[in-house]
């Protein structure tokens, strides 16, 4: 337990210290919060009924996608995985405390979101505040699960850009974070419900602030659920300590499993 908080510890600092992850954590995200704010809302008035959730969202994506791979990957090819291995600790460990620190900073910069959006910029707060807590910690195990599946199977911090964009930015612009869904082709619609923002954006949508949506929002949140444990599931499962170790558990698609849950969620909705 004593290595366990150490570890933790370091990790979560690392978060604070290091100036790329703080600008991933906390200075991306709130500054894109407050542009959307400011500029958004003046286009756009009705932006104001999702800024909130949309804003939540976006800080977890930019935190667990845009921060959290490219460490897990440096640290692997420095040999620092093969340290810890040597030392016993665990590949749960080693993949979770990244995963929970990420967490944790999302989960900072979004209560000064949900705090600030309704006095500065006169956004919607939601009907059911307990629901939109359980929602938003959803959205950072969601993405920080994504996050450290795309660190664990990347095959350098490169690749981890490619990866971690394409799910950001389809997220952005078919996730229904700057427009609804419902707005979107009938053509474009399933490819829109491949991406986890739309679950969590129509379950925020429902179950938030009891508006209609075009996904049964229990549907979209059980489905978001199910993709956070395949996607941890698989980064713990595929986890290589060494890059040059050629011999691992399963072959890098397997990652490709993730898509799983998102495939039944098109079925049920």
């Amino acid at each position: 337990m004593n290595a366990f908080a150490a570890h933790f510890a370091f990790e979560f600092k690392t978060g604070l210290r290091n100036s790329t992850l703080m600008m991933m954590n906390y200075l991306f995200p709130l500054g894109f919060y407050a542009l959307m704010g400011l500029v958004m809302t003046q286009i756009n008035p009705g932006f104001k009924a999702v800024l909130l959730p949309a804003m939540v969202v976006f800080t977890a994506m930019a935190s667990a996608l845009l921060g959290m791979p490219a460490p897990l990957v440096e640290a692997r090819e420095a040999g620092i995985f093969r340290s810890f291995k040597i030392n016993g600790v665990p590949a749960l460990s080693v993949v979770g405390i990244p995963t929970l620190t990420t967490a944790i900073h999302a989960l900072l910069a979004s209560a000064i979101i949900a705090v600030t959006a309704g006095s500065f910029f006169d956004a919607a707060v939601p009907t059911n505040w307990g629901a939109f807590v359980v929602l938003t910690l959803l959205a950072v195990a969601v993405f920080g699960s994504l996050g450290a599946l795309i660190g664990v199977v990347a095959a350098s911090s490169r690749a981890t850009v490619l990866w971690s964009q394409l799910i950001f930015l389809p997220s952005m612009l078919l996730g229904g974070l700057m427009l609804p869904i419902a707005l979107l082709p009938a053509s474009i619609q399933p490819v829109a419900a491949l991406l986890p923002s739309t679950y969590l954006m129509q379950a925020f949508e429902g179950l938030a602030y009891g508006r209609p949506t075009l996904f049964n929002p229990v549907t979209s949140a059980l489905v978001s659920l199910a993709a956070a444990v395949v996607a941890f599931s698989l980064a713990v499962y595929l986890f290589n300590w060494d890059s040059r170790n050629q011999t691992r558990r399963g072959h890098p698609l397997m990652a490709l499993l993730v898509l799983v849950p998102y495939l039944i969620g098109i079925l049920l909705n």
